[in-house]
């Protein structure tokens, strides 16, 4: 058994380190749509919904009420003042649990507590459309100037580039794509025997598997970029965040190799890892005989994504598949 293990805490050292090297742009981070970032203490964006909200030039208690917000803005170097629950989880997701410790959890992926937020007086709440609370925009604006960074099944790139400039910084976003991208790059070249190889992403829920990271999520357009293949079931575009395969197809969730993971830590994921292996089955999948399963973060895995989501699942695969 192989697995893939990475240090949150070098995660956000890497991002604080480009935050730190891009502070001397902070004060003209404004473009991309935003106006008056020196000249006033407030600026004017547009956000994913068309709204132009205009939104402190320095937010000094931001709320995020999504994992992508949460997670971006983490790497920006910015930790909120109150937060969503990770998915399927009661806390913040665990491969964030460490860096938001002074958040406030005051929503689910379900709902928000109006009061509780209401109590934090932030000075600006980012969301999504990953959350539901995007239907009760008109309450957020009446707490403080709220953006709607990202539609559903958004790029994460340009979803991470919206809450760059919904917090002012934009050249640090920047710069943190560009250094992403460069690593990119460098495990494609170290790929070797596995470049092109097919490779299965699955969460393992209630005895039986899911297939996860379709589309151009952190982990699909990360497998696309490093020239990755997918089982054909888990080609093209997803119907949902997570969809489950039964045991009698367990067969189509195989490939050169499996990423397996739960909601959960990479402990989390290892326990299930020996149930699945009881399966009826598990045991023909190419990938188990050869060795090939890694088993993972999957909090970061199966999370509606974010630059330090992406950042572990780039690191991951590294670690499993580049020379």
């Amino acid at each position: 058994m192989s697995s893939a293990r990475i240090s949150r805490r070098a995660v956000l050292a890497s991002a604080a380190a480009v935050v730190s090297g891009a502070l001397v742009l902070t004060g003209c981070g404004g473009d991309g749509g935003s106006t008056g970032a020196q000249a006033s203490d407030t600026r004017r964006i547009t956000d994913a919904t068309g709204r132009t909200v205009e939104v402190p030039a320095t937010p000094h208690k931001v709320v995020a009420l999504s994992e992508p917000t949460l997670d971006a803005a983490l790497a920006l170097g910015v930790e909120p003042v109150g937060t969503t629950a990770g998915r399927g989880q009661r806390g913040v997701s665990t491969y964030l649990a460490d860096e938001a410790a002074g958040a406030q959890v005051i929503a689910t992926v379900a709902e928000a507590d109006m009061e509780k937020l209401a109590a934090l007086r932030p000075d600006l709440i980012l969301l999504d459309e990953t959350t539901a609370v995007k239907n009760e925009v008109a309450k957020l604006e009446s707490i403080a100037p709220t953006v709607v960074t990202a539609k559903l099944n958004e790029d994460w790139k340009k979803a991470f580039t919206a809450t760059a400039d919904a917090l002012n910084k934009r050249a640090e976003g920047d710069r943190w794509l560009d250094g992403f991208e460069a690593d990119v790059a460098a495990t494609e070249k170290g790929l070797g025997a596995n470049a092109g190889a097919v490779v299965s992403v699955v969460r393992w829920q209630n005895g039986a598997p899911s297939v996860v990271g379709r589309g151009v999520n952190h982990v699909g357009s990360t497998l696309t970029e490093l020239g990755l293949d997918r089982p054909e079931d888990q080609r093209g575009v997803g119907t949902g965040h997570s969809e489950p395969v039964s045991l009698e197809k367990l067969s189509t969730i195989d490939g050169d190799w499996l990423f397996f993971g739960v909601l959960g830590t990479l402990a989390d994921g290892e326990k299930a890892y020996g149930e699945a292996r009881q399966v009826a089955n598990f045991a023909r999948l190419s990938a188990e005989r050869d060795g090939h399963v890694v088993v993972i973060e999957g909090s970061a895995w199966n999370s509606a994504g974010g630059p330090l989501a992406a950042r572990i699942v780039l690191d991951d695969l590294t670690k499993a598949l580049a020379s």
